[in-house]
């Protein structure tokens, strides 16, 4: 980073850039005189859409592109989905900052000839589309009466194939929609006790160099504490349980006075087997949190449930 000019890497996606303009607006708005430049690129994930994710593997699957233009100083920040970025990072890279949360929910889009249904009431056979193994194993969990299909691309691109009639409903994160103007199409918001949404869901990671002050100190303005405790929280139990973006593994978070509530689930694939649990501890140490729950769900069983479907999924990964 020059003194006058800030350089973001991003996806090119719609929504991404959508993120990344929110962030150089704020950034503009708190630093006048700060010039930004955005670099857009399509990364791994973005390239690949005949291939479940899950498949793929999640390793940098959406973030590789865009940390190499930092680590060869083309670039000083990048704007992330967080539940997009792994929660081990390369070397000399980290999480700057985590901004406020939109609603982390998931949400459930309807075709038009559903407009009367819910989730709950959806008639047998409904086909389902999504490409994430968390919803699908919680979904197959409570309605195994409905089908469910993998789906791929943009959030745009998934609404026409909806609107098409190639899928009954599709289950998308609620926060993009609603950062795309489509919050119209939000049928309904999945309660948690259906589905616990993704690590980091909502919320939009900051990711820069190591030891970088000038752009740390540029971003901080960015920071919402009160998120950035119920992300690490997240993002710990994840790390311990050595799972990735496209595993069955939920959170949900919440705060009861000075304490940080986490639950957390892990699944089976065929929705068979499922535990969920809780842990709670101080606000202000949210990683510990995290690492206790991870522990309370490895011994009733979760660390034999991914190893089944890492040797599924990614057989010889």
């Amino acid at each position: 980073m020059t003194s006058s000019t800030l350089r973001i890497a991003s996806r090119r996606s719609q929504l991404a850039m959508v993120q990344t303009h929110w962030v150089r607006d704020e950034l503009s708005s708190a630093h006048p005189g700060l010039a930004i430049t955005i670099e857009a690129m399509a990364t791994q994930g973005d390239k690949i859409l005949d291939v479940a994710l899950a498949k793929i593997g999640d390793k940098g699957l959406f973030t590789k592109e865009l940390e190499a233009q930092m680590l060869v100083d083309r670039a000083d920040i990048a704007v992330h989905s967080l539940k997009d970025l792994p929660t081990n990072l390369p070397e000399g890279l980290i999480l700057g900052c985590i901004t406020e949360r939109e609603d982390p929910a998931d949400a459930l889009v309807v075709h038009e000839r559903h407009r009367d249904r819910t989730l709950a009431t959806l008639p047998e056979g409904s086909v389902v589309g999504t490409s994430s193994l968390r919803r699908l194993a919680q979904l197959r969990h409570h309605y195994p009466h409905l089908v469910f299909k993998d789906v791929r691309g943009n959030v745009i691109t998934r609404l026409e194939k909806l609107d098409a009639g190639v899928y009954d409903c599709l289950i998308l994160a609620a926060a993009g929609l609603t950062r795309l103007g489509l919050g119209e199409r939000i049928h309904e918001l999945i309660d948690p006790s259906i589905s616990l949404h993704a690590v980091g869901q909502g919320a939009l990671g900051i990711e820069c160099r190591a030891g970088d002050t000038a752009v740390l100190e540029t971003i901080a303005v960015l920071e919402h504490q009160p998120t950035a405790r119920r992300c690490l929280a997240e993002r710990a139990f994840l790390r311990s349980l050595e799972g990735g973006c496209q595993v069955p593994i939920g959170v949900n978070t919440h705060f009861e006075a000075d304490e940080l509530v986490l639950t957390g689930m892990v699944a089976s694939i065929d929705g068979q087997r499922l535990l969920r649990d809780s842990c709670r501890g101080p606000a202000t140490d949210p990683e510990a949190i995290g690492v206790a729950l991870a522990g309370t769900l490895r011994s009733q069983g979760a660390g034999e449930i991914l190893e089944e479907i890492f040797a599924t999924v990614r057989p010889g990964s």
